[in-house]
């Protein structure tokens, strides 16, 4: 996918600055040596791909391993690991049933962080911090809620100057994880958008404009004036774009941050399956913030090639550990220790020829 050039300069900026800065916490271990030669193929989400392509160039520089990742969206991302064009893919929504059932033989959901899904809208004269409530979003995206100065909008908001003017939905035009956050999350908190809608990776949207990726959405917010999208917030924090707070199950209006997105995992850890497959949506807890998800690598449990499975092994091990500390400032929550644990059982079951990679 071509990301529009702005946003591309500012990401990379951004991330040349985080590996400037990012110098705190444990002192990183030196990974394997697995081969200068060896280049894994990675695609899907974009939800991750500021992180994710942090972490390719300092592995590199580290181990010789080269990983190239296509941000191509979660859809994407899981159709190419289902046909075998890639050694990984990359979701914000789990692999259902059927589609495990399809990709053949075990698949690992492998979380690497923890982000939250932001509400990022362009108001002229409006600043961050506007107040949604569930029962708003979900009449905005059902196109019940059409105009800024709506009462039940202005009702959450009573010092700010709300205009006359029509909300220009955003949302993703191709099969998205993030997408499948946030129709999880209403429907969870909107018996009429469960009913109408659903959730899903791609559902058939009421009202809206579409966008491709986490990079189009953020795009298409920032230079259309009075339009309002939902994107992951490492590309808030990026593009600088104004953002609101969202009323969570505890009725507080909580700000999306690395704190919040942090509570919310906290609050969800004693649910997360043996798998991982998990959403964290409208969790409990004060501080927790309602919209946000893990993010996974997909890896097939028995590997086809001993080399290039121990080298994709390795990397993965590396992320969880030494990998977390660039998380934070690009504005994902790093993964709790406890769940580092499992899912470092998890890789240790991975094998190729019937042997264990690790």
């Amino acid at each position: 996918m071509r990301v529009p050039r702005p946003l591309l300069t500012i990401f990379m900026l951004v991330l040349f600055a985080a590996a400037c800065s990012s110098r705190t916490g444990q002192q990183p271990q030196a990974p394997p040596q697995t081969g200068a030669a060896v280049t894994l193929v990675g695609a899907g989400a974009t939800f991750p791909f500021p992180l994710y392509s942090k972490w390719a160039q300092l592995y590199e520089q580290q181990t010789g391993v080269r990983i190239n990742y296509q941000s191509i969206g979660s859809g994407g991302g899981i159709r190419q690991f289902i046909e075998r064009t890639v050694d990984f893919g990359a979701t914000d929504g789990p692999m259902d049933d059927q589609q495990i059932a399809q990709a053949g033989g075990r698949v690992l959901h492998v979380p690497t962080v923890a982000g939250a899904v932001v509400l990022a809208y362009s108001i002229p004269g409006v600043g961050s911090g506007l107040n949604f409530t569930p029962e708003v979003l979900a009449g905005i995206f059902l196109g019940e809620i059409s105009m800024w100065n709506d009462p039940r909008l202005a009702r959450s908001n009573p010092n700010a100057t709300l205009p006359a003017a029509q909300i220009v939905v955003v949302h993703r035009s191709d099969g998205s994880g993030t997408t499948r956050i946030w129709t999880n999350y209403l429907s969870k908190v909107s018996p009429a958008w469960k009913a109408r809608v659903g959730e899903g990776t791609s559902v058939q949207w009421p009202t809206g404009l579409g966008a491709k990726g986490n990079e189009g959405v953020a795009e298409l917010v920032s230079r259309m004036p009075n339009a309002l999208g939902y994107v992951e917030l490492a590309y808030v924090l990026t593009t600088k774009l104004t953002y609101g707070t969202v009323r969570n199950a505890s009725g507080r209006f909580v700000r999306p941050s690395l704190e919040s997105t942090t509570a919310a995992v906290e609050g969800a850890l004693g649910g997360i399956p043996a798998d991982f497959r998990v959403f964290i949506t409208n969790p409990d807890g004060a501080q927790a913030y309602p919209i946000a998800g893990f993010t996974w690598i997909l890896i097939r449990g028995e590997q086809p090639d001993q080399r290039r499975g121990k080298a994709l092994v390795d990397f993965l091990r590396w992320s969880i550990h030494d990998g977390q500390q660039h998380a934070p400032p690009l504005g994902y929550a790093p993964l709790p220790a406890a769940l580092v644990q499992r899912i470092e059982q998890a890789l240790e079951s991975v094998t190729a020829n019937g042997k264990p990679l690790l």
